[in-house]
């Protein structure tokens, strides 16, 4: 006969007297107190249930199979149990919700998540940072945590993966890596798919990535000669004009090529735009010898939108890589001289060589200039000065090209 065939015993459980229970022929229960209390199965299955009320009606939940649930952990599922009743909590609703809220977190790849964010924001990016983000996540993240469930993975996890990036030698690419992972997880948290960003926990788990250099030319002897191969360029005549016209004005390469008619002023010398990377506004003074270069070039491209468009259609810019193949062809090799190589040029002749105060170098290459107060300078700052500085340079470039000793200025202190 079992010991409580009417569930009239209700002393506390011991671990002996749960291991002693004994099946019968139907099932029976040893209770233990406060609603919790051991099913006894005709099979020898013994499981934890707690009995409840709740809204006037009995309710029952299953706490787990003894013995991988022990008396010890039971009491607790109950005490937790009980908890919640008396917050005014169905801890059967709950339970459920639970599941349900398991279940769509679960169906949250990584992927899933990281094309939705993607979906949404890479809109307002320019093509090529598209391209590279989404070429990133196809290679570095997607195969190796994509199929994860976003809501359970861990720093560890995400750390594995960069560090296939850094593996290889690219360990710019991995700190990106863990950046694009980062703000995946930051939208999935406040989309309601995860509940925190494990990226920040991965802070100095990889070396530190020094900053790369762009190959340039800085030498006034070397500038000389790279500016008479440049002049004796035969390519088309909008690539001669780009070439011509990149050491004068220094600006990003991306910005050169996609330079708009509308935005360039040839009676005031002054092109004007807005920086993609920084979103500011900003003014190229154009020396004499930037304005006779585009007005060589207008008759010939004015009619457009673009003042350097593409050979392949005047509705889009000049492709991202003819001013490199252009000096390729010259004969410059890569590690000596690259697109950006004319922004570092100017920056280091004009100061160490001309003399020009670094702030109006600084503002000219449209970098985050801030005044004594901390405030962001605006595009008109200093342009008078500006407009000299450029001036000055193209005429040191004049002089550097043709061969002449030219006199720097004094460096201001």
């Amino acid at each position: 006969m079992p010991p409580n065939p009417d569930g009239a015993e209700k002393m506390p459980l011991t671990d002996v007297k749960i291991r002693n229970a004994k099946p019968t022929e139907k099932p029976f229960r040893l209770f233990d107190g406060q609603g919790l209390y051991l099913e006894v199965a005709p099979t020898g299955g013994k499981l934890w249930r707690f009995k409840y009320r709740f809204d006037g009606k009995e309710k029952r939940l299953g706490l787990g199979r003894y013995p991988a649930t022990g008396l010890r952990e039971a009491r607790q599922g109950r005490d937790d149990l009980r908890a919640l009743l008396q917050q005014g909590i169905d801890p059967g609703a709950r339970r459920k919700a639970d599941k349900i809220e398991k279940r769509i977190l679960a169906g949250n790849s990584f992927e899933l998540v990281g094309r939705e964010w993607y979906g949404k924001f890479s809109p307002d990016w320019a093509a090529t940072y598209q391209r590279k983000i989404l070429s990133s996540l196809d290679r570095d993240l997607f195969p190796w945590i994509g199929s994860r469930p976003i809501a359970e993975i861990a720093a560890p996890e995400l750390l594995a993966a960069a560090r296939r990036v850094e593996s290889r030698g690219a360990l710019h690419t991995a700190h990106r890596v863990i950046r694009t992972a980062g703000q995946i997880f930051r939208y999935a948290v406040a989309a309601g798919y995860a509940t925190r960003d494990p990226s920040g926990d991965l802070r100095g788990a990889l070396p530190p990535a020094k900053g790369t250099h762009f190959a340039s030319i800085t030498d006034p002897a070397r500038v000389g000669e790279l500016l008479r191969m440049i002049d004796g360029y035969t390519g088309t005549p909008t690539v001669c004009a780009a070439l011509k016209l990149a050491p004068l004005v220094f600006v990003r390469p991306g910005e050169l090529r996609k330079a708009e008619w509308t935005d360039i002023d040839l009676d005031r010398a002054e092109w004007r735009y807005r920086v993609t990377k920084t979103d500011q506004d900003h003014i190229v003074p154009l020396s004499t010898q930037a304005v006779a270069i585009l007005t060589d070039l207008h008759p010939l491209t004015g009619r457009g939108r673009y003042a350097f468009p593409s050979a392949r259609g005047a509705d889009r810019p000049m492709s991202d890589n003819a001013l490199l193949a252009a000096l390729r062809r010259l004969g410059i090799p890569k590690d000596e001289m690259s697109g950006h190589g004319f922004r570092a040029m100017a920056r280091t002749i004009l100061d160490e060589v001309l003399g020009f105060r670094p702030d109006f170098i600084e503002h000219q290459l449209a970098h985050a200039v801030r005044d004594p107060n901390g405030r962001s300078y605006n595009r008109t700052s200093h342009l008078e000065s500006r407009k000299l500085m450029m001036q000055a340079w193209s005429n040191y470039l004049d002089g550097v090209k043709a061969g002449g000793n030219v006199v720097a200025f004094k460096k201001a202190g």
